[in-house]
């Protein structure tokens, strides 16, 4: 068996990240304040516009905190006391969490966002939208780009005037993104990421992480990165005495993972093995696994 590597080789462990800064003069964001070990110092939302009345993307988890720095660095950054309204990328509480706290402070506000029955109630009353919905603001357009896989819902927004994208979790500022294997797909994840390689790129504007300025190279090294983990899962199988658990797999090929990680990995491996499972390429015995 080959020895385990990885092609995305930086991290979110230890890294930091400001409260709120500017990035372009219709760009700016603030941190949410929800550090972990899968949100890395926390979930990055953005001040998107040049108006003072700017478009809030994504709203952190609800930290207690985050309504005081969103009022600040809308004050200092944007000489604004208001919002136009709220877009989100999904519905994973670390993106949506805020929407109520914001509301609270800013007034009642428009939640755009593509619905998923069952996963929205955080947010309240949201206004529907897809795939090539254009949102527009003063000195920025939106364009939605469906990009399932880490959830169903997930939509990024291309910035038109910068040729940036918002990646929410599809692209991460550092480290790769888990594929939960109850919501996830990984299939339709890679068709994401090949998707979101035809568009005209200078830069990523990720959910979690620093903004990355190489964002076609960075794309590349996600499906590389998958690619790489598929074919060390198909060879741990090829060489264990037996069919294998999940996490037998993610001891063999995470070996440079902390161990805290080890369940989240899990659940990428067990994403990765549905897929080889649709494929013909794997068979399950119950929550086992071996090489068809």
């Amino acid at each position: 068996m080959s020895m385990p590597g990885r092609v995305v080789t930086d991290s979110m462990i230890g890294l930091k990240m400001p409260d709120y800064s500017r990035i372009t003069p219709r760009v700016a964001t603030v941190l949410g304040h929800n550090p972990s070990p899968f949100t890395g110092p926390g979930t990055n939302t953005y001040i998107v516009g040049t108006s003072k009345r700017p478009l809030l993307l994504d709203t952190g988890q609800g930290v207690a905190i985050y309504a005081d720095l969103l009022e600040a660095a809308l004050k200092e950054l944007s000489g604004s006391v208001e919002l136009e309204r709220i877009v989100l990328t999904h519905a994973h509480i670390d993106h949506l969490g805020g929407v109520r706290q914001v509301i609270e402070r800013f007034g009642e506000l428009e939640v755009l966002k593509m619905p998923w029955e069952g996963h929205d109630a955080p947010a309240g009353a949201i206004s529907a939208i897809g795939h090539d919905a254009v949102v527009h603001s003063e000195g920025a357009t939106l364009r939605a780009v469906f990009t399932p896989g880490h959830s169903p819902d997930h939509l990024c927004y291309y910035l038109e005037e910068e040729r940036a994208l918002f990646t929410g979790d599809v692209v991460l500022g550092a480290g790769t993104t888990v594929i939960p294997d109850d919501t996830g797909d990984l299939g339709e994840y890679m068709d994401s990421l090949r998707r979101l390689l035809a568009l005209e790129l200078d830069t990523i504007y990720p959910a979690h992480g620093p903004v990355i300025r190489n964002p076609k190279e960075k794309i590349r090294d996600y499906i590389a990165h998958r690619e790489l983990r598929e074919r060390q899962v198909l060879e741990a199988l090829a060489h264990g005495a037996g069919p294998l658990e999940a996490m037998a797999i993610v001891k063999q090929i995470y070996v440079d993972v902390p161990e805290y990680l080890h369940p989240a990995a899990a659940s990428s491996v067990r994403s990765h093995l549905r897929k080889l499972e649709r494929e013909g390429r794997v068979v399950e015995h119950e929550k086992r696994w071996s090489v068809n």
